[in-house]
Formats: C-alpha cells, structure tokens, sequence
C-alpha cells in the first residue's frame, strides 16, 4: 500500500466524514458518540478489495453502521445491567463537607420539631402529601375530611415551615 493509496482512502473519508457522523448519530444516540465511531472506523479503514472510490464509501459505511450498532448493543445491554429505576435509597449518598453534613442534620431535627409540634391531621397530611407522595383525593380520604380542608392543611403547614425555617 503506497503514499497514494493511503491519500485516496483518505480523501474518500474526508469527502464524506460528515455524511457518515449523521448516519451513525442517529443509530449510537449523540452525535459526539457518533464522531468517536467515525474516527474509530478511520483507524481500521483499510479495505483490501476496494479499488474505486465508490466502493471505498460503501465500505465505510458498512464499517459505520456495524460499529454503531455493536455500541447501540452494548448500550442496550449496559442498561439491562444497571436499570435506572433504581431507587433513591439504592443511590450513593453525597455528604458533602462535614460542616454541609452538620447543617443538613440541624435542618432536619428543625423539620422533625415542626412537624411534631403540628396537630396530627396536619402533620400526617404533610408527611402523606411530602414524603408519601400520596394525592390530596387519598389524603382527604385517610383523614375523613375534604380535598379542600386537606389543602388548607397543607398550605398551612408549609407557611409554618416558611416562617420557622425561613
């Protein structure tokens, strides 16, 4: 393989560089995915039967679309292995700096003060609507009470914790 031939492999690339990142986008699902693939084909476009020019952009689009592919499989089979629902719970936690951590605890006993101090229905709709994220229909219903009064509850209690935490 002479100077040549490497610099018509390398004109039929440049010439459709941008043709084949568009049709790799799509497929891997961005397109800076997309220009790695392309640059990677480059690498390894080295055809041996390929001796015109249209025949060196069919290659390298069938080497585009191989590859894109085998990313878009390995995508795939990555989020089987990870799935994304993985709950709040199951995430790695970020303390941050002692003295972040040391605030965080003082808001919460704060929000643990307000909420005991609250009377129960307003408390236990706050924690149903906040932290269950029940709908003011399930709420009023636990309760025994209106959509409307489970909302003034709510709105109130968070006026409350406006004003103390504030």
């Amino acid at each position: 393989m002479g100077i040549r031939e490497d610099d018509r492999r390398y004109a039929v690339y440049a010439a459709h560089r941008s043709d084949l990142i568009r049709y790799a986008t799509p497929i891997v699902g961005s397109r800076e995915e997309a220009e790695d693939l392309v640059q990677e084909v480059f690498i390894k476009f080295v055809p041996e039967d390929a001796a015109t020019p249209q025949k060196l952009k069919a290659y390298l689009f069938r080497m585009v679309r191989n590859l894109a592919l085998d990313v878009r499989r390995r995508q795939k089979r990555d989020l089987r292995a990870r799935p994304e629902d993985t709950p709040w719970w199951g995430l790695p936690l970020d303390t941050g700096t002692p003295e972040e951590n040391a605030l965080f605890c003082d808001q919460v006993r704060q929000v643990d003060a307000i909420l005991s101090a609250m009377p129960d229905q307003a408390r236990i709709a706050v924690e149903m609507h906040r932290f269950g994220g029940y709908r003011l229909e399930d709420i009023a219903s636990h309760l025994d009470i209106s959509v409307a009064g489970v909302h003034r509850l709510i709105k109130a209690a968070i006026v409350e914790f406006a004003k103390k935490m504030g």
